[in-house]
């Protein structure tokens, strides 16, 4: 399918953006998976969208589990009975099975709905399906939410509040079902970032997959250490429960993690081995001044990472003028995720020739949107800044 920037049917609108006062109407989802995160986008769904939620999963004793926790409105047998009418589809089903998960609902679903996904890797999975038919309705997702626990026993809604949601568009994507699905993943309580399936998968290798395998090493290092005395060392400490928390976590899971992002995680794994060389030849050194600025500068770099992404201000309208061609939505909205300009809302507006229209950003923040304008104005489109309050 084509970039649907092409006088479709607008979406139903979900909540009230600044330009339109219509009422949230009802929405039905999908859920796939039906476990913590499948099981609390369900929670979510149907408490702050007023959504029917319908569910299937490939263990019968889970997917009633769901529906007895509220997770569901009811259950489906088969991924088509759960997709029939659902305008969004959430796959929320382990790495290695999303492929198969996906291409299935994108040739149950009907031709307006929005498949997505929550994935902790998104490349290999936007490379695999690629040539599958409908494909511009598929966007990739993921969700950086999720608990010490597992199950739909201990899904929240609240566990989506506030939590980075990465979207993953392509050149081929929909505009309208982007549009959607950013929309909904707002109204869910997260906060929506488009971002290019390799760039993300950089990242994730960076901030969540490294540090899996660092717990790992780690924890091997101190057992084999602990293996060559010959009387027990002192119990470990609290810096040594914390670093490795993770290690050793739901092996089917990390397998698939590892095997679809593995040249990143690679590469950032060659890149800390040289800075630990660093290190180690920094101590050796016996340069204590440089070791305590080396140190402090660390607690620096932590500070910022870990900053609080908080958006402040009024929303501003950027009203942009594009032509008619695929991929528009996704150019701009990956050009703004990678200005890390944060999206609030959006609206697709063609126009009655079929070979123009409109798009409608909200961003939060004067200085934001005056930013966010700039990034869009450098794609080669024109750019009205609206003023609050003007239309």
């Amino acid at each position: 399918m084509r970039s649907r920037f092409d006088g479709s049917p607008r979406s139903p609108a979900r909540k009230s953006r600044p330009s339109d006062p219509r009422p949230t109407s009802e929405v039905k989802i999908a859920v796939l998976g039906v476990g913590l995160i499948g099981g609390s986008i369900g929670l979510a769904a149907r408490q702050r969208l007023g959504a029917e939620v319908v569910g299937f999963d490939r263990e019968p004793e889970r997917l009633a589990r769901a529906v007895q926790l509220g997770a569901l409105d009811r259950e489906a047998a088969s991924v088509a009975e759960a997709v029939r009418g659902a305008e969004v589809i959430f796959c929320a089903a382990p790495v290695g099975a999303l492929r198969g998960l996906v291409a299935e609902a994108l040739a149950a679903s009907d031709g307006g709905a929005v498949v997505t996904d929550v994935g902790s890797t998104k490349r290999a999975l936007t490379d695999a399906l690629a040539g599958e038919p409908n494909v511009g309705r598929f966007i990739g997702g993921h969700p950086l939410a999720g608990a010490e626990t597992a199950g739909v026993e201990n899904a929240r809604a609240e566990m989506l509040e506030g939590a980075r949601w990465y979207l993953t568009p392509t050149p081929a994507s929909s505009g309208i079902a982007y549009d959607m699905l950013q929309r909904v993943v707002a109204e869910l309580g997260a906060r929506p970032q488009a971002i290019a399936p390799e760039v993300h998968d950089r990242v994730m290798a960076v901030v969540s997959h490294l540090p899996h395998v660092l717990a790992n090493v780690l924890v091997r290092e101190a057992a084999a250490a602990l293996s060559e005395e010959s009387e027990r060392l002192p119990e470990v400490g609290t810096s040594f429960r914390d670093t490795t928390r993770v290690a050793g976590a739901n092996p089917a899971v990390w397998r698939d993690i590892f095997d679809t992002n593995r040249e990143a995680v690679a590469s950032e794994i060659e890149a800390t081995v040289e800075r630990l060389r660093e290190a180690a030849e920094l101590i050796r050194s016996g340069d204590a001044d440089a070791v305590a600025e080396w140190h402090r500068a660390a607690g620096d770099d932590r500070r910022r990472l870990l900053e609080s992404e908080l958006t402040g201000g009024d929303l501003r309208e950027l009203r942009v003028g594009v032509e008619n061609r695929p991929g528009t939505v996704a150019e701009i909205a990956l050009a703004l995720g990678h200005a890390q300009v944060n999206i609030e809302d959006m609206a697709l507006y063609p126009a009655a020739d079929m070979r123009t229209g409109a798009i409608s950003i909200w961003i939060a923040g004067s200085e934001e949107a005056e930013r966010a304008a700039g990034v869009v104005r450098e794609l080669g489109h024109t750019v009205a800044l609206l003023a609050a309050g003007e239309r």
